[in-house]
């Protein structure tokens, strides 16, 4: 007779915990590969847009949801993986070559950007990237002999092999593939001794460092890692929107990243891709919106920045966990129906402002 016993490890290292998420995953994978043939022209454009910042949102949510270190400067990083494939590709290098020296060229610009981290956090930190997104923005605009200045620069289509991507349907399949990629290689680094390095610095950095963990290296490989997925994510937006120019990559970008990531739920990978949803569906619902409101309020060129801060302002008061958070909410209420009782939540709610007064 054979016995075989599942330990706590056992699961912890299976990336699906049970049927249910192989049948959603499963479900998710097959919606996925036949998009292109069941979604208009339009809507495959946007999915392919949700793939592109989902890998931009694992990189700040790796930065900022599990290290603790918040950037408002990622859309520079995001702007050089851009223009260097953009330069790259134009010159006429295979596409594998181009955007992996587009992740290292912006791995190598995170580790320069990670050293304020050594000896700043908070708000300095958050101002220490500000500025360092203010100059990689006016070098963009200032080196026109590569970069086109503010004239922009055209971007050639993908080549791999001889063969052009140029079509919709195979980019969005490229753009999968690489998500796809990045999402695995973040769940596994998680799982591993850095991720949980990543983790512990998050949550205490003396206990962190108390236990044997190198902060300074550890936070410099988090910029750089960061970095590396948000000039992968920009190069495949630079070949998505086929022209570049300095205000793409303005702190505005910067902002709506940030906002990607504590919006989707910070902490959760989860959270990377709920946050891409919002940040491509809710301009749409925006414009759908400005049909029925009244014209001084519907013309009014500041309505989607009210309306991104009033869902901000929201999210932070009543559900600092995010979409992600609100979702784990819902399931549990009908796992436990009808025995789910109104104060369930309560003491959780209040930790999580205590938390957000220190």
């Amino acid at each position: 007779m054979r016995f075989i016993f599942k330990t706590d490890y056992d699961q912890d290292i299976r990336l699906a915990k049970h049927r249910g998420h192989v049948f959603w995953y499963s479900l998710l994978g097959l919606f996925l590969a036949v998009a292109p043939w069941a979604l208009p022209e339009y809507w495959l454009a946007q999915l392919t847009f949700v793939l592109i910042y989902a890998i931009v949102g694992l990189g700040l949510m790796l930065l900022a949801g599990f290290t603790g270190l918040f950037s408002l400067g990622h859309a520079a990083f995001l702007g050089v993986g851009a223009y260097t494939e953009a330069v790259l590709t134009n010159a006429g290098w295979p596409f594998p070559i181009s955007i992996a020296c587009a992740g290292l060229l912006s791995a190598a610009v995170g580790m320069v950007v990670g050293l304020p981290a050594l000896r700043v956090k908070g708000i300095y930190l958050g101002m220490a990237t500000l500025a360092f997104g203010f100059i990689v923005e006016e070098g963009m605009a200032r080196w026109e002999h590569v970069t086109g200045g503010n004239a922009g620069l055209v971007v050639n289509p993908p080549a791999i092999g001889g063969w052009s991507i140029d079509s919709t349907e195979g980019f969005y399949f490229l753009c999968l593939v690489l998500c796809v990629g990045a999402t695995l290689a973040i769940v596994n680094l998680l799982r591993a001794p850095t991720g949980r390095a990543f983790v512990a610095i998050r949550d205490s950095e003396i206990s962190a460092q108390s236990m044997g963990i190198h902060l300074a290296r550890y936070k410099t490989l988090s910029f750089a890692l960061s970095a590396a997925l948000a000039g992968i994510g920009g190069a495949l937006y630079a070949h998505k929107i086929q022209f570049l120019s300095p205000d793409q990559f303005s702190i505005i970008q910067s902002i709506d990243l940030l906002l990607m990531v504590v919006i989707g739920g910070l902490g959760s990978i989860h959270g990377a891709f709920l946050g891409a949803i919002f940040l491509i569906v809710m301009p749409q619902l925006i414009a759908l919106a400005k049909d029925f409101l009244p014209e001084a309020i519907g013309q009014s060129t500041g309505l989607q920045g009210t309306v991104y801060g009033v869902v901000l302002i929201a999210f932070v008061l009543f559900e600092p966990m995010g979409l992600y958070g609100r979702w784990l909410k819902v399931r549990t209420w009908f796992q436990l129906f009808p025995f789910y009782r109104k104060g369930m939540f309560k003491r959780q709610k209040s930790f999580q402002k205590s938390d957000r007064l220190k």
